[in-house]
């Protein structure tokens, strides 16, 4: 096609598929129309209509997460870009490979305020890796080209492309640039050697080490090096809520999951470490709880792609920047050879993983029965891993019920975790399996949701039936906002203000989420019984024609534990409400 004469609109329709894009999510709308009409002639793109923007955001996102692909969504100016905004924050703050574009109003009116105009470069540059003002016809494919390499390398990101409504009418001669002309952007630097020889040392003269593995193993495509290089060591690991199943669950060193609602053994490993070895996290504060508490007596050895992120937070002892693959494999190599050429094994960590074998044996994950007869929602979730099995992709929503999904749910793969983890964005979880059920759909997909975050969202349910993409969804409905309700449980003195949805346990039901399904042309289930829970999923599993709700009433008294309360130390953290570890006798 290079050469020949075309729209503005079909250079753009033609660049997205040079660019190898394969589904775009979208939403028509004035300013965006003249795209619309070329990419109806598209062969090699599919687009999805959807309900709302935001939902076309989520689905991107969710995509790109199971396909490591780009996701590409769609929209037009004014109300149609600051819908997508919610839905690029959060693929930004989670390291999503993503290129929104938009439709702009013409050059001429632009500043005008302008019937459906809004600066969406302006609105989106704080929550964006890079954003592109398109005004000329001739640089759609350059920026295209541009927008989908910088989404992609380094640390991934969303990208927004607004072009204006003129550019898109325009007649331009189409040519696919051979190159890219981006000075100074240098996603990924080789890791320097004289970090990783540092850290191997490091690494083999602690006595208590462990590594932090965070999100960026994922989307660095390291898990294979990172396991190699956790097997080497001899050293435990830690997951983050953004890297569950980078590794394994039933590997001998995961000691599961550190933070707010983390598992005993990972929060005191690193309470308790002389050594950390960060790869790809960030050390949010979910992660370290109060930032002068937190591992006092650990060295840092932080490796990230983003050199803004290492000693961000916490200071690094050993910055190590670079692609978390090559992170991994270089310093797993250095121990190796280090191992080979000593006359000796240097390493010491016998008594630190008796320390904590015994904690991860005493506080393991667990529930009670609850008090008012209703089903506890961890067993529901864990059934739900249990008979989906670990090849399944679970998409959760945000609240009680993305806790106990990344608690209770069994990882042992990569890419089958997806969930809003830096924004923490309540309407994620349809639109996201959505996307995620498009990009891998010989895979099961469930969305885990609750019954508020499903009320966001549920639009979707729409385009899931009429573009036959048969996701499965759990309403974990304890008919509240479960996470407000338990913080106003622990520390507003139970005065429920406004957390009361009404969807579940009386006798009138707003909405009926069985009916719901029902008007959207999805099968409806419902299961109120501890004795239904195994048979109501095998049902929906069978079913793979349509999208499947299923209506899961649970107990509302349900709370997320272990916790450590915003603010305090991670040495405060409680197993159950008023109850902590005995550190004094356990350590």
């Amino acid at each position: 096609m290079t050469g020949q004469q075309m729209t503005g609109a079909q250079s753009l329709v033609e660049s997205l598929e040079h660019a190898g894009a394969e589904v775009v999510f979208g939403l028509p709308g004035g300013a965006i129309l003249p795209t619309y009409d070329p990419l109806m002639d598209a062969k090699k793109l599919r687009h999805i209509l959807v309900r709302h923007e935001q939902g076309a955001g989520h689905a991107a996102s969710g995509y790109a997460h199971a396909t490591g692909k780009v996701g590409v969504c769609l929209a037009t100016s004014g109300p149609g870009a600051t819908n997508l905004i919610t839905a690029i924050a959060d693929a930004q703050m989670d390291s999503i490979p993503m290129v929104a574009i938009t439709g702009q109003v013409g050059s001429t009116f632009i500043g005008t305020d302008a019937f459906q105009e809004a600066d969406i470069v302006g609105m989106t540059m704080p929550v964006t890796k890079h954003n592109f003002l398109v005004r000329d016809a001739a640089e759609i494919p350059s920026v295209i080209k541009q927008a989908f390499h910088i989404a992609s390398t380094g640390r991934p990101g969303a990208v927004l492309v607004d072009v204006t409504k003129d550019a898109q009418q325009a007649m331009t001669e189409f040519s696919w640039p051979e190159g890219l002309d981006l000075p100074g952007y240098r996603p990924a630097p080789s890791p320097h050697h004289k970090q990783i020889r540092e850290a191997a040392q490091m690494l083999l003269e602690a006595k208590r080490p462990v590594f932090l593995l965070g999100g960026g193993v994922l989307r660095g495509r390291a898990s294979q090096e990172v396991a190699e290089l956790v097997d080497v060591s001899g050293a435990p690991f830690v997951t983050t809520l953004m890297a569950r199943g980078a590794l394994p669950d039933s590997h001998p060193s995961h000691l599961g999951m550190p933070g707010m609602h983390g598992t005993v053994s990972a929060v005191s490993a690193l309470q308790r470490a002389d050594l950390i070895v960060a790869i790809g996290a960030r050390f949010d504060d979910r992660v370290t709880g109060r930032l002068d508490s937190f591992a006092p007596g650990a060295k840092i050895v932080h490796a990230d792609v983003d050199p803004a992120e290492i000693s961000k937070n916490i200071e690094a002892d050993v910055p190590i920047v670079g692609e978390a693959r090559e992170v991994a494999a270089s310093l797993a190599a250095e121990v190796r050879a280090r191992l080979a050429e000593a006359e000796s094994d240097p390493r010491d960590y016998e008594a630190w993983w008796s320390t904590l074998r015994m904690l991860r044996d005493t506080y393991p994950l667990g529930w009670t029965a609850t008090a008012d007869g209703h089903s506890a929602p961890q067993h529901v979730i864990s059934r739900i891993g249990e008979i989906s099995g670990p090849e399944s992709i679970f998409v959760a929503g945000v609240g009680q019920h993305q806790m106990w999904s990344s608690q209770f749910l069994r990882f042992e793969n990569p890419f089958t975790w997806i969930n809003s983890g830096g924004l923490g964005t309540m309407g994620y979880s349809v639109p996201a399996a959505m996307g995620a059920q498009v990009g891998q759909p010989g895979k099961t997909v469930w969305a885990i949701d609750g019954d508020g975050c499903f009320q966001m969202t549920n639009q979707e349910l729409a385009t899931c039936v009429i573009n036959n993409i048969p996701i499965k969804v759990a309403v974990i409905n304890n008919s509240s906002l479960g996470m407000v309700r338990q913080w106003q449980n622990l520390f507003y003195d139970k005065r429920y203000s406004n957390t009361d949805l009404n969807t579940g346990h009386g006798t009138v039901r707003v909405p009926d989420f069985v009916k719901l399904a029902d008007a959207y042309g999805c099968a409806g289930l419902r299961c109120e019984r501890d004795e239904d829970i195994d048979a109501t999923i095998e049902a929906a599993m069978e079913i793979d024609d349509r999208p499947v709700v299923v209506d899961f009433t649970v107990s509302a008294d349900a709370m997320v534990w272990p916790m450590v309360p915003a603010g305090v130390s991670n040495d405060e953290i409680q197993i159950a409400q008023g109850m902590s570890p005995e550190w004094e006798r356990d350590i």
